[in-house]
């Protein structure tokens, strides 16, 4: 059997089970979305353009429906876990996924900047996780995604990787909060994965992403830059039954990167 039908083989997996992904429009939170609904979840998706929105919900088909609202703002967050609530009464996984960031050097960062992804990648992540408990019971999970970011010195990157360094630091305390409640809360840390977000808002052209991923191939161990998919696998694991003993960890997914 080829690769490609193996990817196309729903399974069981997270049968029965109510998923959230923010950011769930493009890039790893597609990819994520996508490989619930195979597995058998009903999932909702957040983003805050309803255009990709409705892009993705007809890419993925069946199994899934869209929640337009942005993460940084309460009303809109109140927003969606109203619709997941009124819908099934109940989350069962939670992918904490939406996020962003962009070059600047420590010389020309401005507060505008440090307040935007601060606002969106720390203080959204955790009012979706504090708002979307109330719905969970035992045995639910929680993944964030986080990045090797945070554990490199990238340059020009170090507003980015702060908040990635903080989300990391979230896990550990929140395995701790949720001590007694057999709830679940993992991040992973994927390596170069090249998503939309390249170019929309790193502003990465064509060619910087071609010369990007031959250096990248250079300095990992496998070779190459990750697939989304890739990345939806080890979040669908971590969600699943298989890591049912699972939790406060970081899972790097970067082929190998940061490991030499």
């Amino acid at each position: 059997m080829k690769i490609a039908d193996l990817n196309n083989i729903h399974t069981t997996k997270h049968a029965g089970k109510i998923a959230l992904v923010t950011g769930g429009s493009s890039g790893i939170g597609l990819a994520t979305a996508k490989r619930l609904v195979r597995e058998g979840a009903t999932v909702f998706i957040s983003g805050r353009r309803q255009a990709e929105l409705d892009a993705a919900v007809a890419e993925i088909g069946q199994g899934v429906k869209a929640i337009r609202g942005d993460i940084a703002v309460a009303d809109d967050l109140d927003h969606i876990v109203t619709t997941i609530r009124e819908a099934h009464g109940r989350l069962d996984l939670l992918f904490a996924n939406a996020g962003g960031g962009e070059f600047a050097p420590l010389e020309s960062i401005t507060k505008a900047q440090v307040d935007k992804y601060f606002d969106i990648n720390v203080k959204g992540t955790l009012f979706t996780v504090q708002k979307a408990l109330p719905l969970m019971g035992e045995g639910s999970a929680i993944v964030l995604t986080g990045s090797i970011a945070a554990s490199q010195g990238t340059p020009a990157f170090s507003v980015y990787a702060a908040t990635k360094a903080a989300l990391r630091s979230f896990v550990r305390t929140w395995a701790s909060d949720l001590k007694g409640r057999d709830i679940r809360v993992n991040i992973i840390a994927p390596g170069v994965v090249v998503t939309p977000a390249y170019k929309s808002e790193l502003g990465m052209s064509d060619q910087d992403i071609k010369q990007y991923l031959v250096e990248v191939a250079d300095k990992t161990p496998l070779g190459r830059a990750a697939s989304a998919d890739e990345m939806a696998k080890a979040m669908s694991f971590l969600a699943s039954d298989d890591a049912s003993y699972i939790t406060g960890i970081e899972l790097v997914v970067d082929g190998g990167m940061t490991q030499i």
